[in-house]
């Protein structure tokens, strides 16, 4: 298990926020705490002071928000709907293409920040397995068999 998967303990943080009825600001922290590298990262910036002020104001939604612009900035917001008392999101790093060809993170709750970082602490489970280089950085073994052949006619 690698260590950024041992820090962000998906199921555990997943549960934490389906079962939550509300947002709270000790449920917003164990978030930053637990699925957030960037925040740290970029000191007093003026986004981190603007998400500061919006988790004292209890501003959840603009909060959940503001987060995930800071945190995952190749991803967006593909779309948010509201059916039989559920929020419903899904996040999505191609907004532009049709929903047949895109593979969106979706989540729901009750409570529409609740919803957002649900589905944000999905899309950091997927990207923190996600994490390895899609190119192998050690070439395979050649096989024994294997010898350069020539294939030009020179006749």
């Amino acid at each position: 298990m690698t260590a950024i998967l041992r820090r962000l303990d998906p199921p555990c943080l997943s549960q934490q926020l389906r079962a939550a009825p509300a947002m709270t600001r000790p449920l917003m922290s164990d978030v930053i705490d637990k699925a957030c590298r960037r925040v740290a990262s970029f000191g007093q910036s003026e986004r981190t002071i603007r998400l500061t002020r919006l988790i004292d104001a209890e501003a959840w939604t603009d909060a959940a928000l503001a987060l995930l612009e800071l945190e995952l900035p190749m991803w967006q917001v593909r779309r948010i709907a509201y059916d039989e008392g559920e929020w419903h999101c899904a996040l999505s790093r191609e907004r532009e293409l049709p929903d047949w060809l895109d593979t969106a993170v979706e989540a729901r709750h009750a409570d529409l920040a609740l919803a957002l970082l649900s589905a944000f602490v999905e899309v950091r489970a997927l990207t923190a397995e996600a994490s390895r280089p899609s190119v192998p950085s050690v070439r395979p073994a050649l096989e024994p068999i294997y010898e350069p052949l020539a294939c030009d006619n020179f006749s």
